[in-house]
């Protein structure tokens, strides 16, 4: 994973005040914390927080005045309607440490003709190095038949990355497809019954 270098500008306002002054210059509060040091409060561009974020577990490389640290995101706040970050919370992380986070799970392929795939993660606890997180976990499905189910021990993980999550963990499986008589077929079936002509020696009444 490449680093995403972001500029950043210690925080020494506090406040909702503060905070909508820093969003109306297009920029985000954050706070920057872990490995046993004071939460360092910062200032960041929007829009290139905006851009990181559209990244999983964005490795993020943090360089301005009093600060020159490694980051994760690990706590995002939008605006509900708008979608434009309001605040981020980013963890400090050291080039080797190993570090616990969830990964999207995607599917390629297509599964037997007769079932459904049901995905039942998006994402899985992995553990990797900081410096080394996985964009994803992919899974083939092509062919899977009715029945067939992947657990999160069966998933494919790039070196050094070791699953954190029990591995009997069920990811995904395929389900029949539900078997539905159409609905007009059966009333024209009936109607058909209703206006066939009476046999010919009997009448409506037997």
């Amino acid at each position: 994973m490449s680093e995403v270098r972001i500029a950043a500008e210690p925080r020494t306002t506090f406040g909702k005040g503060a905070a909508r002054k820093i969003r109306r210059a297009d920029k985000v509060p954050a706070v920057l914390y872990g490995h046993g040091i004071d939460p360092k409060h910062l200032t960041l561009p929007g829009h290139e927080v905006l851009l990181a974020l559209r990244t999983p577990n964005v490795l993020i490389h943090l360089k301005g005045e009093g600060v020159d640290e490694l980051a994760l995101p690990k706590g995002v706040q939008r605006d509900p309607i708008k979608g434009f970050v309001e605040h981020v919370d980013l963890l400090l992380v050291k080039r080797g440490e190993k570090v616990t986070v969830e990964v999207p799970v995607t599917t390629t392929g297509d599964v037997n003709s007769e079932g459904l795939l049901d995905l039942q993660l998006t994402a899985v606890p992995v553990e990797a190095e900081a410096t080394h997180i996985p964009t994803g976990v992919e899974v083939d499905v092509e062919g899977l038949e009715v029945g067939a189910s992947v657990t999160a021990g069966q998933l494919t993980l790039p070196q050094g990355v070791s699953l954190a999550t029990d591995p009997e963990t069920v990811v995904l499986h395929v389900l029949a497809k539900p078997v539905e008589a159409p609905a007009e077929a059966e009333e024209a079936a009936e109607g058909e019954a209703a206006e066939a002509p009476a046999a010919e020696g009997e009448t409506a009444s037997e």
